[in-house]
């Protein structure tokens, strides 16, 4: 049983930690570990769904072994997770991947429902907007942006990360994408709280959202992050993206 894997189940138990979402079912070096993941896809009132991992003794060199069951769903619904998430783990690097696939899962399950809303309504909004979101906080940094980038990229957003005493997102692309990414921020646990608890960002504001003029509108390329120190080197960030008048819309609502 490889090193990485054990910590990653030990880091698994410390992340999945209400009651009833990990199990850590068998383990040994013959058979490897089989662990349960027990949680609501799609936000708080989304599918409770059961996920059984198996990872060989060859973990993380192999992907694992999946198996998926809920009281909402068919069999064939399952199944056809079950193929998707397998599918995911073929395409990832061979590195610890569980709480990937289930994040992963959380995401397709929100994208799929808020495009299935758009289908059914006839919505189509595909002009570009840009939006200006507020963080109340990251801490545990390397996770929260790693969510945020690969968010952007399923999404196909643009934007920049602003870290400093003020943390601001900026947004630009379909004002549905964008929606979906402020829901996702709402409804997966991003961060830690102050006892190192796995949390959601409740806190997240969306200080404007605009769409971008159709003449003399600067569009965004990537998703960077980038940090600053003080409100001039914020507004100088600002500038740098053509986004000065923006700026000048969401400064009141920074309370400085």
């Amino acid at each position: 049983m490889s090193e990485a894997a054990l910590e990653e189940v030990s880091a698994l138990s410390s992340i999945y930690c209400g009651q009833g979402e990990f199990q850590l079912l068998r383990q040994s070096a013959e058979d490897g570990l089989l662990v349960q993941i027990s949680c609501a896809v799609g936000g708080e009132r989304g599918l409770d769904v059961s996920l059984l991992f198996h990872l060989h003794p060859s973990y993380p060199s192999c992907p694992p072994d999946i198996s998926v069951s809920s009281t909402k769903l068919s069999r064939s619904q399952c199944n056809n997770i079950r193929t998707d998430l397998l599918e995911q783990a073929a395409a990832l690097a061979p590195e610890p991947m569980v709480y990937q696939l289930v994040q992963w899962l959380q995401c397709k399950v929100i994208t799929d429902n808020c495009r299935g809303h758009k289908e059914e309504v006839g919505e189509r909004d595909e002009e570009e907007w840009t939006a200006v979101l507020l963080l109340d906080h990251i801490r545990s940094r390397n996770c929260y942006v790693g969510l945020l980038e690969r968010w952007a990229r399923q999404l196909q957003l643009t934007g920049r990360v602003l870290l400093g005493r003020i943390i601001l997102i900026v947004l630009q692309g379909a004002k549905p994408d964008i929606k979906e990414f402020c829901c996702l921020l709402k409804t997966v646990k991003v961060d830690v709280d102050s006892s190192g608890k796995k949390c959601k960002e409740r806190m997240m504001k969306v200080l404007i959202e605009a769409p971008l003029p159709s003449s003399g509108g600067q569009s965004l390329q990537g998703f960077i992050v980038q940090n600053y120190q003080s409100l001039p080197e914020l507004a100088a960030a600002f500038q740098d993206l053509h986004m000065s008048e923006l700026y000048q819309k969401i400064l009141p609502s920074l309370g400085s």
